[in-house]
């Protein structure tokens, strides 16, 4: 036979964030157990589990109205009773999941609309937001905790500067808030970011039981297209031109010329990673570090040009034995720092193109993508050159691929129907 009983929900993962109550959940046990979180709060001195009722008595609860609460709760606790009485032997036949969603249908049909508006698991999207923000600022990863703070300020905008309360996210809503962000001109990949955002909160608070839903809007829900990358890649003829400008030593124009080249000789490396190098990360002919994405090691071998260029910075001590005079800690608290020296250098890039006559654009990323499709047309497969650029997937490596050229592809055809 089915049992129900009220309880207080004391796994640490159901802990409130902001409060650090517990919520009171009803307890459904039929062959497997189940839990139907309830609108209300406390904490382990305010349940009185035997009588499964708030305590009066208690401080936690001075801002509950006690009686009533109490009262809506009995009522709960009634209604589940009842159904499973009225479902006698049939009950054996049906699901754990299914008996909780007669029971909540059962509550549904008892409740007034306004109150039907409150019932909610009451995780509000800012509330987790601050959760998966600051887990990501403790392990270091400014970076996606500042896509999570973008997105959740988005959309917080667009309901009105109002908070939300994640267990009431549709599908229709997603499609508004879609509709939204195009009508301020946000193009399909910023729109396709936010709202990946959006799941990845949705979903972890889903994994770790912080909210109950019926049903998953992102499961129905297809979030739109990002555009293909726009092509960043530059030639290699025309990438290493930089060889050949000239810049006094040791000035901001030399050192960013260094290091693209460096970054170059890298496999691509990230400029994230080049300023965060030590002394210690090269070790005999080869340099060591992690990539500050995934985490993943990666190993390579100094190139004859990339032993020149660091002979330079080896024989400079610098502050905490970094490599280059351009360093972070990788630290949440100096991401600005680093958010800083990228700027800089892109702005130096810029002009170290058109000193040397390239006419793409040049940055940071640009190298990245250059290398890995000069890499694709010497014929190096994009196995090797997704390994290479410390991809976890081929997919990720093939975006930054360009697409070949119109000249190309005529080459191609005429070579084809020859």
């Amino acid at each position: 036979m089915a049992k129900v009983r009220l309880i207080l929900d004391t796994r640490k993962s159901s802990k409130s964030a902001n409060s650090d109550l517990f919520p009171i959940a009803l307890r459904v046990y039929h062959i497997k157990p189940r839990l139907i979180r309830l609108p209300y709060q406390t904490s382990r001195a305010g349940w009185n589990d035997n009588a499964q009722t708030l305590k009066k008595s208690a401080a936690t609860n001075k801002s509950l109205d006690c009686d009533k609460v109490n009262q809506i709760l009995y009522n709960k606790l009634h209604e589940a009773k009842n159904l499973i009485n009225e479902l006698g032997g049939a009950i054996q036949y049906m699901d754990v999941d299914v008996l909780v969603n007669e029971i909540k249908k059962r509550w549904e049909d008892k409740i007034s609309p306004k109150l039907k508006s409150k019932m909610s698991n009451g995780l509000m999207l800012s509330e987790w937001g601050k959760v998966i923000i600051e887990r990501k600022r403790k392990i270091n990863k400014p970076g996606s905790a500042d896509w999570y703070h973008y997105a959740i300020k988005d959309f917080i905008r667009f309901n009105n500067n109002k908070d939300f309360p994640l267990d009431q996210l549709s599908v229709s809503i997603l499609k508004d808030f879609e509709v939204y962000k195009e009508s301020k001109g946000l193009k399909p990949n910023g729109i396709n970011s936010h709202i990946r955002a959006l799941r990845a909160l949705y979903n972890a608070a889903l994994y770790e039981d912080k909210i109950e839903v019926v049903k998953n809007p992102f499961k129905r829900y297809k979030i739109p297209s990002s555009n293909p990358t726009k092509k960043r890649a530059i030639p290699k003829e025309t990438f290493l031109r930089i060889r050949n400008v000239e810049y006094p030593e040791g000035s901001a124009l030399w050192h960013t010329k260094n290091y693209a080249l460096i970054m170059f000789n890298c496999r691509g490396m990230n400029l994230i990673d080049l300023v965060k190098l030590k002394k210690s990360n090269i070790n005999q002919d080869r340099l060591f570090y992690g990539r500050s994405k995934t985490g993943d090691p990666l190993s390579v071998k100094l190139t004859p040009e990339l032993k020149q260029i660091l002979t330079y910075y080896l024989k400079h001590d610098y502050n905490d034995g970094f490599l280059f005079p351009s360093n972070y800690d990788g630290s949440t608290l100096k991401y600005e720092k680093y958010k800083t020296i990228r700027r800089r250098v892109n702005q130096r890039l810029k002009q170290i193109a058109q000193d040397a006559g390239i006419k793409e654009h040049f940055t940071t990323y640009s190298i990245r993508h250059s290398w890995a499709t000069i890499a694709k047309h010497m014929g190096i497969s994009t196995a090797i050159i997704s390994e290479g650029l410390g991809h976890s997937s081929l997919k990720t490596t093939e975006i930054y691929l360009k697409r070949f050229d119109n000249s190309t592809l005529d080459d191609a055809n005429e070579m084809i129907v020859a």
